[in-house]
């Protein structure tokens, strides 16, 4: 397994978000993580991607303890797009996915070497950025700057890419460019993700396995089909379902909000 968790608990300070998850990501897999506003999504993904400390638990990386690995090391093989990206002033695109290969360069080393160039050009051609090579990044749309940011990631040439809501604030069109962009990458590279998505039909649609998260904990994780059914719904998004089949697959209809769900155990399945 590229990346795996164990009995994991954490959050900010003192306060556990996140409370005992263990999880595995297949290699080749896409797994979204679902679930209401508050549910520990994009803490667990911190956890995951050791942005935070865990409280409790592990996180394995191709075997090893996230923790005991050196940053370099750890970033050859996991890259993480946040939610909010801090823009460097000044960069050209260019310039801002060759950041990429820092992990891959001797401190020392500023020019990128034969390896290092053939990355990030692969990176800018899978992102289709070629044509805005030389333009300022603070120029970019949003949808042209959040694929930059991916084509940063990209260029560390990662087993597993982890991203927190990379749909936020695009709209439609740009939100199915990206997803289907990742999709290449996953079916052709063999790239594994994970995603937070706020929208679990989008979810649905590209993932391999769907986790949802509820209060903390993982209510339940497994294929679509398994984990999106009704009664699964009505606990984690205290939402009346209609389940319909489309062209892209199963996807939900909301039709009421319901009445918020009594304190049952967990099923992982």
């Amino acid at each position: 397994m590229p990346l795996e968790s164990r009995n994991l608990s954490g959050g900010y300070g003192d306060r556990p978000i996140v409370e005992a998850v263990t999880l595995d990501l297949e290699r080749g897999e896409w797994l979204s993580l679902v679930g209401a506003n508050g549910s520990g999504k994009s803490t667990l993904l911190r956890l995951l991607s050791r942005v935070l400390k865990p409280q409790r638990g592990t996180v394995l990386l191709s075997g090893r303890d996230i923790h005991t690995l050196p940053p370099t090391a750890m970033a050859r093989q996991l890259a993480l797009l946040p939610q909010q990206q801090t823009l460097p002033a000044g960069l050209t695109v260019y310039q801002l996915v060759s950041l990429g290969r820092s992990p891959h360069q001797p401190w020392w080393q500023w020019d990128l070497d034969d390896a290092g160039r053939q990355q990030v050009e692969a990176a800018l051609h899978w992102t289709e950025l070629e044509a805005y090579r030389d333009r300022p990044v603070s120029d970019l749309s949003g949808g042209e700057r959040q694929r930059a940011f991916l084509a940063l990631a990209l260029a560390q040439d990662p087993q597993v890419l982890l991203l927190d809501e990379p749909t936020t604030f695009l709209d439609i069109h740009y939100q199915l460019q990206l997803l289907e962009l990742l999709k290449r990458l996953n079916c052709q590279r063999g790239l594994s993700i994970i995603t937070v998505l706020h929208d679990i039909n989008l979810a649905a649609r590209y993932s391999d396995r769907l986790a949802l998260l509820r209060q903390g904990r993982l209510w339940a994780i497994g294929e679509t089909a398994a984990v999106l059914t009704p009664d699964l719904l009505r606990d984690v998004f205290e939402v009346e379902v209609a389940l319909v089949s489309t062209p892209v697959g199963l996807q939900i209809c909301p039709l009421a909000a319901s009445v918020p769900a009594s304190a049952l155990a967990p099923t992982v399945g």
